[in-house]
């Protein structure tokens, strides 16, 4: 006897398992991929799962190829669901496909989830203060000594010009901005390099990565990012502060309620998983 396996998926891979595709309506024939996987008797094609799995990018092209079968298989799942309720001419939302409307009202219909009360977000706020604060945010200047990425000799001669100013602000720390000025490739330049308060987010990732490590004062080593290197000066750091519940009953009342519809998605595949029979699936 074949194996069933239950299908399970968060509730950010239903778009990709509603992306429209036409299964192959068979195998072994002459110009048509093999298929291997099966929801009842429809095919989810090899060359559909190809297809699929840019979307769903891993070091391990079997765990890749895993991740576009389940997403199809899915898809599949929700499509014959909505052909068995008789779900026809739903009306579309911005650039929705008919079959994208119809899974939309079928997950809203059979997974609907109340708002959570002012009681459960206070207790998940009670539970979880820490995760509670305001960003943390440094006061930051900088010297960008530009290199393209690729452009391995101009990098070596940044971080080696790097290096000099960072020598040379030592003993005179007031010429940062002359060498901003005459240095930096940044438009802060003129600012005497100048970048103001940053908070999490606002920068380059990597570059923004090291800079939160960084304590007050002129960094030892410059900091590298896809721009090139970067003499940093650290000014000053603000510590986030802890938020009161009203700062934050709007976003754990959404967190909680998009949490509740994910398990409530998780729950009702399983019920359709129960109705249609998934083979070829491996675990």
């Amino acid at each position: 006897m074949e194996k069933i396996i239950p299908i399970v998926m968060d509730a950010g891979a239903l778009s990709d398992a509603a992306r429209a595709h036409t299964p192959d309506p068979g195998t072994g024939l002459p110009g048509q991929a093999p298929a291997w996987v099966f929801v009842e008797q429809t095919p989810i094609s090899e060359a559909d799962i190809a297809r699929e799995m840019q979307f769903h990018r891993a070091e391990d092209p079997h765990a890749s190829r895993q991740q576009a079968a389940r997403t199809l298989v899915i898809r599949e799942l929700l499509r014959r669901e909505c052909e068995r309720l008789g779900m026809e001419e739903i009306e579309t939302e911005g650039a929705e496909t008919p079959e994208e409307a119809a899974i939309r009202v079928l997950l809203d219909e059979q997974t609907p989830i109340p708002a959570p009360d002012e009681a459960a977000c206070r207790r998940y706020f009670d539970a979880n203060r820490e995760r509670f604060r305001s960003p943390d945010r440094v006061r930051v200047r900088h010297i960008l000594l530009a290199a393209a990425p690729a452009d391995s000799s101009a990098r070596l001669r940044g971080r080696e010009l790097g290096e000099q100013l960072i020598e040379q602000l030592r003993a005179d720390p007031a010429r940062f901005a002359e060498f901003a000025a005459r240095h930096s490739a940044c438009p802060s330049a003129s600012e005497g390099g100048d970048l103001d308060w940053i908070e999490h987010g606002q920068t380059t990732p990597e570059f923004e990565r090291q800079l939160f490590m960084l304590k007050p004062g002129l960094a030892g080593l410059t900091i590298e990012s896809r721009w090139g290197h970067h003499v940093v000066c650290v000014d000053a750091i603000e510590r986030g502060q802890a938020l009161d519940y009203a700062d934050c009953a709007q976003r754990i009342g959404c967190y909680l309620q998009a949490q509740s519809r994910q398990h409530a998605i998780h729950h009702y595949l399983r019920q359709l998983h129960q109705i249609y029979q998934v083979r070829g699936l491996d675990d």
